[in-house]
């Protein structure tokens, strides 16, 4: 009996989901033994026509990280919708934009300008663009087309189970995994690899009434003066645990760090920058408007901080062009 056909793909992303899918360790001699593995670009050398020779719906499931930020992201989105009976939405990029979707921040015009034009890596005075068509003497070379906006996967095309996390952790990929290759997967359109609560729940730090005058960057704090105990929103430490799902295991505050939100807008929430934005102002202890704006003024990167996963998957999207 021929083993179920296993495919992952890595579009605008890190690879990091790639080196998380290796963190189920020995577990990997388990899925060898019970899939074949046949697409995955940073593993092995198939190419996209051996892909699209394939019949539809012959991959049995689908990893697919990273969002939509090109002609050839969206190329093998589709042509990996058609193949595969289930498509998986893996990891946060392509299920809220992550980090690659801070660049709807800005236009593919500033973009190309910056890392082509103005960039401290670039000879200066340099006005060479990356162009779509290149005529060579062995013919003519191409380079897929960058859209204006980055889209999540779920936003192009049907999904059929979104698994989000930077990157997801072993242990829910192994879950969703095993229980893909079993065939006991819940209702198509879930939400797999996260658990309903929200991380403040799963933090075991003790939680009193919070009342802030003053947010501290991590970077500038000295570990010593991090209370191992208590809540880091307390202690004047962005988190974001009160407003995304669990499923990590609360993995960062337990190395006296904030929640950054990976696993995207916990239940009922459907902007999940707007909710945290709204739970960090509530805990601000002042009646005082000045000292409320100087209190603010430490949080010096907003979008980033509470849009930093799910800018181009939230209501917001991008900037307004």
């Amino acid at each position: 009996m021929a083993k179920p056909k296993f495919a992952m793909y890595w579009a605008a992303s890190c690879g990091g989901c790639e080196i998380a899918f290796l963190d189920i360790r020995e577990k990997i001699l388990d899925f060898d033994a019970a899939a074949d593995l046949i697409f995955c670009p940073c593993l092995m050398d198939t190419k996209y026509k051996d892909i699209e020779a394939m019949p539809d719906g012959s991959i049995d499931v689908t990893l697919f990280n990273g969002g939509i930020r090109s002609e050839e992201n969206l190329h093998i989105a589709k042509l990996l919708r058609k193949k595969s009976k289930v498509l998986v939405a893996f990891g946060s990029c392509a299920t809220e934009g992550c980090i690659p979707g801070l660049a709807n921040l800005t236009t593919k015009s500033e973009i190309l300008d910056y890392v082509y034009r103005r960039s401290p890596s670039v000879v200066a005075g340099n006005q060479v663009l990356p162009q779509l068509s290149t005529e060579t003497p062995s013919g003519t070379l191409t380079l897929p087309d960058m859209f204006e906006t980055l889209r999540t996967l779920d936003q192009v095309l049907d999904v059929d189970y979104r698994m989000p996390g930077c990157p997801p952790v072993a242990e829910q990929i192994w879950a969703v995994a095993e229980a893909a290759l079993t065939g006991n997967l819940p209702p198509k359109g879930s939400l797999v690899g996260v658990n309903p609560k929200t991380v403040c729940d799963e933090c075991e730090r003790t939680k009193e009434e919070k009342k802030i005058k003053a947010f501290r960057r991590p970077h500038l704090v000295d570990p010593r003066d991090i209370d191992p105990v208590k809540c880091l929103l307390e202690q004047g430490l962005i988190c974001n645990g009160p407003a995304v799902h669990a499923g990590c295991g609360a993995l960062c505050p337990q190395v006296n760090l904030g929640c950054r939100g990976c696993y995207g807008p916990a239940e009922g929430i459907q902007d999940v920058g707007a909710k945290l934005a709204g739970a960090i102002a509530s805990v601000i202890d002042s009646d005082d408007p000045a000292e409320i704006d100087r209190i603010v003024g430490e949080i010096l990167d907003p979008v980033g901080t509470f849009y930093r996963f799910g800018l181009a998957g939230s209501i917001v999207g991008r900037r307004i062009i």
